[in-house]
């Protein structure tokens, strides 16, 4: 079946803006601002402020730190604040955006950037250490591991399509998930195990879907007139939180006004809970707490 022109045109400029510049670091960034989102008083607060580029909070499963990445490096910092810690990942040096913490908090998954290959994901543990690599081929941008640590979610490019893939985080081969035209990204597994959360631009615009582990029972979460990207859920299951674009930006680039909206486990109305100028390096990876109460963000400052 043919597909509209306009629904082809969002298709090739997404793919654009993914193989230019989506997974790269802004330079005219000025400032960067790791933040708290508190559900209870509909109040954040600033954890760390500098003038380097960060991005992607993790929470640990402890409730302990927030990890991010900088200048190709991991750090973590103790949730109150603080002196960020670099973590050592050996080799992967160059990481992106794209990296996940296992739910005994032991292992520490990344996508570093290589030359040969474009985004690799890699494991190592969580205290730091050598990089083990996972996906044989590239690009493979990290997002979700499942609940007993034995299984990865990712986004990659094959065959000149970004679908959905999983593999075991001891490597092997791949599974592919997704079959569809365009950009299928971000997926992340439910605290239960039951779902794979992600974005899809399927229908033309970017919007959030879920499925069952394995690719099948895929659904639409929503159905706005938005760009929806990056559906977190909640370790309680009650929530998804999300990243919304206006319907004029095309990928999901830095330096945007943008909002992080909550829609409900099973799909809904979003609630607006933040207006703030960052888009890409804001929530890319899973960034709530372990008691569902909190979430963790960046916001930027620019000239």
């Amino acid at each position: 079946m043919k597909r509209a022109s306009s629904y082809n045109l969002v298709v090739v400029l997404l793919l654009l803006a993914i193989t230019s510049n989506v997974k790269s670091q802004e330079t005219v960034i000025m400032k960067s601002k790791l933040e708290i989102f508190d559900l209870a008083t509909n109040q954040h607060k600033i954890v760390y402020e500098t003038s380097d580029h960060i991005e992607a909070p993790n929470w640990t499963p402890d409730g302990k730190y927030l990890v991010f990445n900088s200048k190709g490096l991991i750090y973590k910092i103790p949730v109150n604040g603080g002196i960020p810690e670099k973590i050592y990942t050996g080799i992967a040096n160059n990481c992106n955006n794209d990296h996940v913490i296992s739910a005994d908090g032991k292992t520490l998954v990344v996508s570093h950037n290589t030359k040969e290959k474009g985004s690799i994901i890699y494991t190592l543990p969580f205290t730091g250490g050598e990089a083990k690599q996972v996906t044989p081929k590239g690009p493979s941008y990290l997002h979700g591991i499942s609940p007993d640590g034995k299984t990865l979610s990712y986004c990659a490019q094959r065959n000149n399509e970004y679908d959905i893939y999983t593999i075991s985080i001891n490597g092997g081969e791949e599974t592919k998930l997704t079959n569809t035209v365009g950009l299928d990204d971000g997926p992340e597994y439910s605290s239960d195990g039951r779902y794979i959360y992600f974005n899809s631009v399927r229908t033309g615009l970017m919007q959030c879907y879920r499925m069952k582990p394995d690719g099948s029972d895929q659904e639409q979460l929503t159905f706005d007139d938005y760009h929806n990207w990056f559906p977190h859920p909640s370790p309680n299951l009650k929530w998804a939180l999300i990243l919304t674009y206006e319907k004029d930006v095309i990928g999901h680039p830095a330096n945007k006004n943008v909002k992080l909206r909550l829609i409900p486990f099973d799909g809904g109305e979003p609630k607006v809970l933040v207006k703030l100028f960052g888009g890409q390096g804001t929530i890319n990876v899973h960034s709530w707490s372990p008691d569902s109460k909190q979430f963790a963000f960046v916001s930027f400052e620019v000239e």
